[in-house]
């Protein structure tokens, strides 16, 4: 499986962005789909994950802000609104395999600044 994430920009506090992974191989393999995010000198964090079955999970720090969804194997999106300057960082898409693999894509940029 490999990932392709996009959507990353520069965006006023209190505005919006869409990110996108985009998924393509053996997409049915994939169990969970998640956003994880690091700052500069931060550890990476999840920010938010969806399972094959629509279950999600949250970071405590974007709940009521961010939703993530899919619409079907393919294609996972973080809908971020009420973006926050500590919003700031590499946003990554990472699947779980059948099996316990992991694989990522790679990061887009998502700066909060006015």
């Amino acid at each position: 499986v490999q990932l392709q994430a996009s959507g990353g920009g520069l965006v006023q506090p209190g505005g919006s962005l869409r990110l996108s992974c985009a998924a393509s191989g053996t997409i049915d393999s994939i169990r969970a789909t998640g956003w994880h995010r690091q700052a500069p000198g931060k550890q990476r964090e999840l920010v938010a994950a969806i399972t094959s079955n629509g279950g999600t999970n949250y970071a405590d720090s974007v709940k009521g802000r961010f939703t993530i969804s899919r619409d079907n194997a393919k294609n996972t999106f973080l809908q971020m609104n009420s973006l926050k300057p500590e919003d700031t960082a590499v946003y990554s898409c990472n699947a779980l395999l059948m099996g316990g693999a992991i694989t990522w894509g790679q990061g887009t940029q998502v700066t909060v600044s006015s």
